[in-house]
């Protein structure tokens, strides 16, 4: 873990309840595509989110904060955030933090699955296998409620068919009349997809109550547990 002092170098809107933020820390920062890092509020105040940005992108962290209610744990750390870019101060982070990071020394074909905001911890190996060059078989499953929150379609869409052992797969629990793609929970279009997961390793991000009934379902469905990351499981029975 490194512990960092970061300017707030832009935030913007992605949709009407994510934003998009940047930071540019005062030292290269490390760490590994699917960790995260936190916003030190105070001494016993720190806030998770995962990194977006690959890797290599040392000399800036991009996050993505789903954020909605004035008092909430994602809203506050957006408003400190705010005001720190609006007064130029610094942020302290910990940055490298997690244990659910990609795994790159074996061959198995890998499954990125996303909930909501979720989307960001994927993203972060997405890229990183992308600039690897990496051959194995990836495919990036990635859940909203509304067509309206798929604010990297068109990116994760290139991505795909920049690479032909990519896919992105988009899944809306909610859509309209004229969506043309998977329907219903994200994991549930994985299995529909997938006759048995026992051959792949699978990462996950989304709602702590989401990944819990996902692992249990996709372990009845073939997957082998100790293949199945996600950084909730040190929060879940």
């Amino acid at each position: 873990m490194q512990t960092l002092k970061a300017e707030v170098v832009a935030i913007s809107p992605l949709t009407e309840f994510v934003h998009k933020v940047i930071l540019k820390p005062q030292q290269p920062v490390t760490f590994e595509a699917g960790q995260y890092m936190q916003l030190v509020l105070g001494e016993k105040d720190k806030r998770a989110f995962s990194i977006a940005s690959r890797p290599s992108q040392c000399d800036a962290i991009e996050l993505h904060i789903g954020a909605s209610g004035a008092d909430s744990y994602a809203m506050q750390s957006l408003e400190h955030l705010r005001n720190a870019h609006t007064t130029g101060q610094l942020v302290d982070i910990e940055a490298g933090l997690g244990i659910s990071q990609l795994r790159l020394q074996c061959e198995r074909p890998i499954i990125l699955l996303a909930g909501g905001t979720g989307f960001s911890y994927a993203k972060s190996m997405a890229d990183h296998l992308a600039e690897i060059k990496c051959d194995r078989p990836v495919l990036f499953y990635w859940g909203v409620k509304e067509e309206s929150a798929l604010y990297a379609h068109t990116e994760m869409q290139t991505w795909a068919d920049s690479h032909k052992n990519f896919e992105f797969i988009p899944v809306v629990e909610n859509p309209s009349a004229n969506w043309q793609g998977h329907t219903g929970y994200v994991h549930k279009a994985v299995m529909q997809d997938i006759v048995s997961l026992e051959p792949y390793d699978i990462y996950m991000a989304g709602r702590f109550d989401m990944i819990g009934i996902v692992r249990d379902d996709f372990i009845t469905h073939g997957a082998i547990r100790e293949n199945m990351y996600a950084d909730a499981f040190a929060f879940i029975k």
